[in-house]
């Protein structure tokens, strides 16, 4: 598939996503979503690909659902749109991706991230922001709700309390703030960000994969779980990895005083 909306590379083991409509804050539209979802199924089926970032170019990182897009555009007099089946043709599919996805995943949230664009990064395993980025939740402003998972990672990440403030006054929230706050791993100064992300990046790209990746389905898993049904869940997790080569290799490596080199299996 030949990519306009957005870029894709893949270095090494890294993988690295670019949503490439800087003119348009990035925003989505359907042709973007179908060039998502063709890169994250080449994610999913190579190999050799140990880490995901996503990014935005230009100043921005995503500014949500672009309101022009012909799916979404309402014309005075006409059917309004169905908004529903566009989240569920597009947004529920590529969140439960992101969330499923066989490896790490690390947002780059190099400018503003609102709506949409705010749910897509907190979806992400690590979220990583330069000092000069924020996060919005707009659709109180338009007469909706935050959707693309907005309504489950905004509670769980920062409390009810917060969460029921950035959705309803839909105001700005600096990415310091969302750091001190727990919505997102790290934010740095804009002139460390790529630096950062690069090293982050190449850290979970030689990490233990499947580790990683079983961790990220057991601490999402927790909170419909007793502590007895999370105790068995580890359980079967552990004698799955304990199995496995990259446990074999940490073994050797601990014991040997020398660094692991993990291949993922």
């Amino acid at each position: 598939m030949t990519f306009e909306n957005i870029r894709f590379e893949v270095q090494g083991s890294v993988a690295r996503l670019t949503l490439n409509r800087p003119d348009k804050m990035n925003s989505f539209n359907a042709a973007m979503h179908a060039e998502l979802r063709s890169a994250l199924d080449q994610v999913q089926e190579d190999k050799t690909i140990r880490v995901l970032v996503l990014t935005g170019a230009g100043r921005g990182f995503c500014a949500g659902q672009d309101l022009s897009d012909s799916q979404v555009q309402f014309v005075p007099g006409e059917t309004a749109p169905d908004m529903g089946n566009v989240v569920e043709q597009n947004y529920k599919p590529l969140i439960l991706r992101l969330q499923n996805l066989r490896v790490p995943t690390i947002a780059a949230v190099n400018g503003v991230a609102a709506g949409a664009g705010s749910s897509l990064a907190l979806a992400c395993d690590l979220v990583i922001a330069s000092k000069s980025a924020s996060f919005l939740q707009a659709f109180s402003k338009v007469g909706l709700l935050p959707d693309t998972g907005g309504t489950w990672f905004l509670p769980q990440r920062v409390g009810m309390a917060r969460a029921m403030g950035l959705a309803l006054l839909a105001g700005k929230l600096s990415a310091e703030k969302a750091a001190e706050w727990g919505l997102i791993w790290a934010a740095v100064e804009d002139a460390e960000f790529a630096a950062t992300v690069d090293a982050l990046a190449l850290q979970l790209s030689t990490a233990p994969t499947k580790a990683l990746v079983r961790t990220r389905q057991a601490m999402h898993a927790a909170p419909g779980h007793t502590l007895e049904q999370q105790l068995s869940m580890e359980a079967g997790f552990m004698r799955e990895l304990g199995w496995s080569a990259d446990f074999t290799e940490g073994v050797a490596a601990f014991v040997g005083k020398r660094a692991p080199h993990f291949t993922g299996e």
